[in-house]
């Protein structure tokens, strides 16, 4: 008999929202085969903050509650974001989610729990079967820490960014052929993989700008395989004639999207861009 999943549920500790939680998340996670419970319904011996980091850590997925912006739901959104935890958020007012997480998979149920109960369900049945998905596929994706330096001259500064992906099968099996590495970028990026440009065209993804070709470093990954990909990537953050003051430091942040194709299928996964580029990095 499969393990059920489990979600563990971000939200204010307050009575307001005990027929939320109750009547449109658990009564429904329970419906579709999943536990979801609340730090508070649990018993333990660390600190509550040691046990929420834990259970974020332990959870497939997370419902949070992003309602009334919550200082202590938004922090450990972030945690369970860093973790690339699957995060489904909702909310009663679609002006309680920043405009830095809209791009995220959000619910918006207003007053209304059986409004909620129709949405979460189709969600959770979505998100289970990518875990379930993602639990089989023989290519899983993940990148280091950014790192970057700034290019300067008295008419522009680019920001020059290296990125690192590294590719997995964590399983027994062979994955498929890899014909095609793409990524996904917001506007005014341009790769180079070594020495090489990496040709690039408009992406045909809603919230994206540009579409890089990546060469794949491996023609497919054996059971236990790993594979790398390393890549320069080059923005200009200022330029004299379209004014704005220069500065010692830019900070560039967004989301990319890692587009792996393949004789089976896409494997994709988002990149959360967060990098401070300086003269000298060190």
């Amino acid at each position: 008999m499969p393990t059920m999943l489990f979600a563990f549920v971000l939200m204010p500790f307050d009575q307001e929202f005990d027929d939320v939680y109750r009547l449109g998340i658990k009564e429904v996670a329970t419906s579709l085969g999943v536990v979801a419970e609340r730090v508070d319904e649990q018993s333990f011996s660390e600190t509550i903050l040691e046990r929420i980091y834990r259970q974020i850590e332990t959870a497939d997925f997370i419902i949070a509650d992003m309602t009334g912006r919550n200082p202590n739901v938004f922090y450990e959104v972030g945690y369970a974001h860093a973790k690339k935890k699957p995060v489904i958020l909702i909310t009663k007012d679609a002006n309680d989610i920043p405009f830095d997480l809209k791009h995220h998979r959000h619910l918006i149920y207003g007053d209304k729990i059986t409004g909620l109960r129709e949405k979460l369900s189709a969600e959770i049945a979505w998100i289970k079967d990518e875990i379930n998905r993602a639990r089989t596929i023989p290519i899983s994706i993940s990148s280091r820490p950014l790192w970057g330096v700034l290019e300067m001259t008295p008419y522009r500064h680019s920001a020059e960014v290296y990125f690192q992906f590294d590719l997995h099968n964590k399983t027994d099996i062979r994955s498929p052929d890899l014909e095609a590495f793409y990524l996904h970028t917001g506007p005014g990026w341009a790769f180079k993989q070594g020495a090489v440009e990496c040709p690039n065209t408009k992406s045909d993804l809603k919230n994206y700008s540009i579409r890089h070709f990546i060469q794949p470093s491996v023609p497919r990954l054996s059971p236990g395989a790993w594979s790398q990909v390393k890549l320069i990537g080059t923005k200009q953050v200022w330029n004299k004639y379209r004014g704005g003051e220069p500065l010692e430091s830019y900070k560039l942040t967004g989301v990319a999207l890692i587009d792996i194709a393949t004789s089976e299928g896409n494997y994709t996964e988002e990149l959360l861009l967060d990098v401070t580029v300086d003269e000298s990095p060190f």
